[in-house]
């Protein structure tokens, strides 16, 4: 990856800057040169350097090679970095120029979705909100109700969640009134202020913590198509994600065997509905062929809302290729990278999952989703506290003040305000 343009030639080119190695690469590499400079040769062979005989550079190159065929490990991501100067000691920090706006794509903060647990279900305490966003400079999160999680569990061994029985005619949407209804009482209860246009997102800054009302998995709406109407006008919903963990009446997703064959017909319906209502159109959990037709149904930009990306994902695995990422940033999307510890075992691993996925898709195509208090093991990233954290860790993995500010909520942004108008 170079700083600045350099010219070929047929003459060997030795290059110096920073040494990335990479865990399970899209394209399969294992190490890259970041911010890469041309080293001008003064004399002698170009493999030379000063200071370094050439057995020493051989020594040099076959250790690398032996490191380069050593199995990768997520525990094990490291990053290769120059010695820091005296100066550099301290983590630059992440500086939002007027205007800017930081927004989690995918959140259920404050516990607003019904337990798993019996004895607990619909009276959950709701728990604090307001405080941590205010106290990590959190704007605005896309607070998601769950209509699936009477009917799925985690599974035998611990790493997902799985249907484990069908819903009861009615039981799904019933759900969904309960959740909306918990949602209007967090709001309520923690001062929040509902998001439901563009001019309103634009004025979020200045409101204080916001939400954007969204759900995660369209069960509620049982095959009818007009209760997504319902769902915007009486819940104020503005971010639909299509399916979540059992296989539903819109498409197929990426933790169970296919049944549709990707997006349903009433799945394309509900796309085109959110469309012309004003909804965002979430693709997370679908499989790729589900991804490929509402790619090629909407009409605005969709959002595959809380993922990571890798070479070759693993049956059930919740991760995705280069080219799911591409299919929604062709629509002019935003995918977002999210904090699982079974992903990234810290902020600093996680930031350079943004730049993975940058380097597939652009910047402007990238996003945050911590799917906050939806993990089944510790996320790294657990508390919007920690947004400093991972800003300078954004910046830290060579990504600029108005890179980190798209990432962080200018990507997001654009593709809300194009849905909605």
């Amino acid at each position: 990856m170079m700083a600045t343009p350099i010219a070929g030639g047929s003459e060997p080119v030795r290059l110096r800057g920073r040494l990335m190695q990479l865990v399970d690469d899209p394209a399969g590499w294992r190490y890259r040169l970041e911010a890469a400079e041309r080293v001008q040769e003064s004399s002698g062979s170009p493999l030379s350097a000063p200071g370094m005989s050439r057995r020493a550079f051989l020594a040099s190159g076959a250790a690398l090679g032996l490191a380069a065929c050593t199995p990768g490990r997520f525990e094990r991501y490291t990053d290769a970095r120059d010695a820091p100067n005296p100066d550099d000691s301290a983590p630059t920090q992440w500086r939002a120029s007027p205007g800017a706006l930081t927004i989690d794509m995918h959140s259920h903060a404050g516990h607003v979705i019904v337990s798993r647990n019996p004895s607990l279900g619909a009276h959950r305490p709701l728990t604090p909100v307001s405080a941590p966003m205010r106290a990590g400079g959190m704007n605005v999160i896309c607070l998601a109700i769950v209509t699936d999680t009477v009917v799925t569990r985690v599974s035998a061994d611990r790493k997902r969640f799985e249907a484990w029985r069908s819903p009861e005619p009615g039981e799904l949407y019933q759900l969904s009134q309960t959740e909306f209804a918990r949602a209007k009482e967090l709001v309520a209860r923690e001062q929040l202020v509902v998001v439901t246009s563009a001019d309103g997102l634009a004025s979020a800054g200045q409101s204080g913590p916001c939400v954007i009302i969204a759900a995660e998995g369209a069960d509620f709406l049982e095959g009818q198509l007009e209760r997504v109407d319902e769902a915007y006008s009486q819940h104020q919903l503005r971010h639909l994600q299509l399916t979540h963990y059992r296989v539903n009446e819109l498409g197929d997703i990426q933790t169970e065997a296919p049944v549709h064959g990707g997006l349903t017909d009433f799945g394309a319906q509900v796309v085109r509905r959110c469309n012309t209502l004003g909804i965002v159109v979430d693709v997370a959990h679908g499989t790729y062929d589900l991804v490929k037709r509402a790619a090629s149904v909407t009409t605005k930009p969709l959002v595959l809302s809380h993922t990571a990306l890798a070479g070759h994902p693993g049956a059930r695995s919740r991760l995705i290729t280069a080219d799911q990422a591409r299919a929604v940033a062709q629509t002019g999307g935003v995918i977002g990278v999210w904090p699982s510890s079974g992903t990234f075992h810290d902020l600093d691993a996680m930031a350079h999952g943004f730049r993975r996925m940058a380097d597939v898709v652009g910047v402007e195509h990238v996003g945050l989703g911590t799917d906050m208090y939806g993990f089944i093991s510790p996320p790294v990233f657990r508390s919007y506290e920690q947004l400093p954290s991972l800003a300078a860790a954004l910046l830290a993995a060579g990504f600029s003040q108005h890179e980190t500010a798209q990432m962080l909520g200018g990507n997001y942004r654009r593709v809300f305000e194009a849905s909605l108008t």
